[in-house]
């Protein structure tokens, strides 16, 4: 019997099952692939939603362009009231004494203080303010000179009379009123409890009635101009000699 010489096997026809074998891969791989994306994963797709973005308050957003100057807090030499009551909330807590600065650190004191004090209960914490101003220090042992600094904390300039939390819920007022109160310690300077309808502040004197913001309003000096005495003027200048 004579062996039969094997032929050897069409190139063609090996490079074609190769090829059919890579393109199920592929197909495979693209089906699996396309079925465990969501469709809001895809470049395609756009994102929208009704709620606002979640900020953090105790730091801005993209930082500072320009390192910020100590400067002072803001002043209203103008009669306004703004800042002074309350908006959201049935319980704030409002600042007192006078205008200082106040840093980020102890602004989350207070906040934990206050979630502390309320876990457990139905109720909504507001923050009026937001530490958006940048400090930067140099140094105890550094010379004068040489720049500002380098960063060193977030603070946030508070002006007298200004709300800096609010409370909203179905909480009794003795309890809220102990919280905001542990609260206030936390901070430095001198801290008020205020209510929903409590009467706005303009500088440290509260606004009651018409009559009182009149009174706050009125001018502090005389402006009346003086008006020259053309007559006596005249009796005391003597008259020229005759030429």
């Amino acid at each position: 019997m004579v062996a039969k010489q094997l032929q050897p096997f069409p190139t063609s026809t090996l490079s074609s099952f190769t090829t059919r074998a890579c393109c199920l891969q592929s197909a495979l791989r693209a089906l699996v692939s396309s079925s465990t994306t969501t469709p809001t994963s895809s470049p395609q797709s756009r994102i929208f939603s009704t709620s606002r973005p979640t900020l953090n308050w105790l730091l801005p957003k993209s930082g500072e362009s320009s390192k910020s100057r100590k400067g002072r807090p803001h002043v209203a030499t103008g009669g306004s009231t703004r800042g002074t009551t309350l908006v959201w909330g049935d319980y704030g807590l409002r600042l007192r004494d006078h205008d200082r600065r106040i840093s980020a650190s102890q602004l989350k004191i207070a906040d934990a203080t206050i979630r502390q004090r309320l876990r457990g209960l139905k109720c909504r914490l507001y923050h009026r303010v937001s530490a958006n101003i940048g400090v930067y220090t140099s140094g105890n042992d550094q010379r004068m000179g040489k720049g500002k600094g380098s960063f060193d904390y977030w603070c946030v300039r508070m002006p007298v009379s200004r709300i800096v939390f609010e409370l909203k819920g179905d909480v009794h007022e003795a309890v809220v009123r102990d919280a905001m109160r542990v609260a206030g310690n936390k901070l430095p300077g001198v801290y008020e409890f205020v209510k929903k309808g409590d009467p706005p502040m303009m500088g440290i004197t509260k606004v009651a009635d018409a009559h009182a913001e009149a009174m706050l309003r009125r001018p502090r000096l005389e402006m009346s101009m003086p008006v020259a005495n053309l007559e006596g003027t005249a009796e005391r200048v003597e008259a020229p000699s005759p030429p």
